[in-house]
């Protein structure tokens, strides 16, 4: 027997403590690290077996055994797989504590700084060595399949190991822990405990291909030899049953609706299931659902998306935000990859060339299955529109390679029906001989965009108007110029025109002799709202309302101002113009008394005009900038009005 004791560089020093306090987020995911090894270590020896038929190995069992004792607070993870030898473990456990280490800190440096290096973990050592967040000592002891001599290292992971040989050892590897104290602030838990041993294995370890069986708690005095032989038989802790590795038709929808349940703490059924597999030089499966509900969450800050991530089948991200975007953060489900590029932590995933690949995959499958379920089950499309439309339409926005995918599953409120919302290819077929454009207005709610003055001309000619009523539609209107050929057009925006080719003459005719009826007063009113409006035009929008203040083309409107300066952006005071309904008696009047200029003080016209100008802005769910005072004018002219009215004679008929 050969015993060697080696100690610990700096350097290694301050590797086990990277590990120890900074790498993991969570101290339970040791056990997942050790079971992930001994899963690899089974996974080598099933091919080394097919590569040697001669390696004598016993492969009869394969499987990971978990052993605790509670009086001992000892816990032992082991398997019968391909093992080390011993120089196998001076180069792998003993990596840390070679002239490595300082490549190792470097390049696990760069990986945070840049997140560009290659995998980090791929040595068992480093998942190994998580095992000291919860343990005083770590012993371990192996023997590679087809050799006669066993290895044992030990270590309390702070200034020394100690390797050695030894004559007999089982084939594989067993990593026993003696725990920490219970009550300190390092151990939260208790990980002799069967419960917590199970809830671990449930959460990281369910689906792996080896059965993981635990043996009835012993405690020190059960484990001699009297009591050995009245153990219980060992259980299986996890389930193995890998739903996305298997086809089809072995699996029922209860099963997958367990699953996703499992994953996203729901007590409903998903709204829809599908898959995807990827075979080939890079080779994943994806098992993706669609909830039915979202939760009240979905729109907060810091809100958990639910894509798991599994590297051969051990959960490595319980919230994969890489594999994703924002926009389809309700999507829940479970990626399981045969190999990718790693971190030290198995924890975050680095932005390499096939996560890219993954993400570029996975969200054309969800759109793809949305426009499945809007062509064919239209009512439980119209259930996910419902709940997460709001969320997809951010696509709109950050998403330009999927837009136009995105777009053709959006639907919008229109003014064509009440009940049913819209798509956009719908409201393509719908458009009226002539009409070049898709017309939409932005508002708070249905009723106030449909009581909008804006609106008038449009109800007027029966023309199909889009109601974006949610914050999200004040921005992607502006970003996303067409659809099918047809550009978005804001009603509340720039020169409206619903004239047809065959009236278009007479139309302009009237309007130039209003043009010049009024000319006068456009230039008068301007000049008098010039802080506040940049022009004043006749409207071809009005039928009804007096006035309405419009945006011009290519400027935002006050609503999307509002919620840039919601957001602390310093955003200028965009004028806007200011449309007059030539048609209307309190427009024609005040033309008629600015151009007499008979019984009407200038005092009297400039209140008129304010007037307008706060009766446009009320108009539209705006204010005036001083509202008592537009009260008081308001008062002023019904008591004037009543007044008059009292005093003329009343004429008998």
């Amino acid at each position: 027997m050969t015993t060697e004791t080696h100690e610990f560089q700096v350097e290694a020093r301050q590797l086990l403590q990277m590990v120890i306090h900074s790498v993991y987020s969570s101290k339970d995911v040791f056990l997942r690290e050790l079971i992930s090894n001994a899963s690899d270590a089974l996974d080598k020896l099933r091919l080394e077996t097919l590569r040697d038929d001669t390696l004598g190995a016993d492969v009869s069992d394969l499987h990971i055994g978990i052993e605790a004792d509670t009086e001992a607070r000892t816990l032992t993870v082991r398997d019968n797989g391909i093992g080390m030898s011993y120089d196998e473990v001076v180069q792998l456990i003993g990596t840390i504590a070679n002239s490595g280490t300082a490549k190792f800190l470097q390049a696990w440096k760069e990986s945070e700084d840049t997140g560009a290096t290659d995998s980090l973990i791929g040595q068992f050592g480093i998942g190994f060595y998580s095992a000291f967040m919860v343990a005083d000592k770590v012993t371990l002891l192996t023997r590679r399949a087809g050799e006669c001599q066993g290895t044992r290292w030990t270590s309390n992971g702070e200034g020394t190991y100690m390797i050695e040989t030894v004559d007999e050892a089982p084939q594989g590897t067993s990593v026993t822990l003696l725990l920490k104290p219970a009550d300190t602030e390092n151990q939260l838990h208790d990980y002799t405990s069967a419960g917590k041993i199970q809830e671990i294995v449930k959460r990281y370890s369910d689906f792996i291909t080896w059965p993981i069986r635990m043996a009835a708690q012993t405690t020190t005095a059960e484990s001699g030899e009297d009591g050995a032989d009245t153990l219980p038989e060992p259980e299986t802790l996890n389930s193995m049953k890998a739903l996305w590795a298997r086809s089809r038709d072995e699996v029922c929808d209860d099963e997958y609706h367990e699953l996703y349940k499992h994953i996203s703490h729901d007590w409903m059924d998903p709204l829809e299931t599908f898959r995807l597999q990827a075979e080939g030089t890079f080779e994943y499966q994806a098992l993706l659902f669609i909830p039915s509900h979202a939760q009240h969450d979905l729109f907060m800050q810091g809100y958990n998306r639910g894509i798991q991530l599994y590297v051969k089948r051990v959960l490595i991200m319980e919230d994969c935000e890489a594999l994703l975007p924002p926009y389809l953060r309700f999507v829940k489900g479970v990626v399981d990859a045969h190999d990718l590029s790693l971190n030290v932590s198995r924890e975050i995933l680095q932005q390499d060339r096939q996560i890219q690949m993954m993400r570029r995959r996975l969200t054309k499958k969800v759109l793809a299955t949305i426009r499945d379920l809007m062509s064919n089950a239209p009512e439980r499309y119209a259930t996910l529109w419902r709940e997460f439309g709001r969320a997809l339409k951010e696509g709109l926005l950050s998403d330009f390679d999927n837009r136009d995918a995105i777009l053709s599953v959006c639907s919008f409120p229109s003014t064509h029906d009440k009940n049913e919302p819209t798509l956009l290819k719908q409201y393509v077929e719908r458009m009226k001989d002539g009409q070049e454009h898709i017309y939409y207005l932005t508002g708070e709610s249905r009723q106030a965009i449909e009581n909008s003055p804006h609106m008038e001309a449009f109800q007027a000619k029966g023309m199909e108007v889009l109601l974006l009523t949610d914050p999200v539609d004040e921005v992607w209107v502006d970003a996303v110029p067409a659809f099918d050929g047809k550009q978005l057009r804001s009603v509340a925006k720039g020169d409206v025109d619903l004239g047809t080719a065959e009236d278009e003459k007479a139309t302009e005719t009237a309007r130039e002799k209003l043009q010049q009826e009024y000319a006068e007063l456009l230039t008068w009113m301007t000049d008098r709202l010039g802080q506040d409006v940049k022009e004043v035009r006749l409207s071809s929008r009005l039928t009804v309302s007096p006035a309405c203040l419009v945006s011009d083309t290519h400027d935002i409107t006050p609503a999307l101002e509002n919620m840039y300066r919601a957001m602390g952006q310093d955003v200028a005071y965009t004028k806007r113009i200011l449309e007059l309904n030539p048609g209307h008696a309190l427009i024609s009047g005040l033309n008629k008394a600015h151009t007499e200029g008979q019984n009407y003080a200038e005092t009297d016209l400039d209140e008129m005009v304010e007037l307008v100008y706060g009766l446009a802005l009320l108009a539209e769910g705006g204010m005036p900038d001083d509202p008592s005072r537009f009260m008081r004018l308001v008062a002023d002219r019904v008591e004037r009005t009543l007044r008059g009215a009292h005093n003329r004679p009343t004429t008998e008929v």
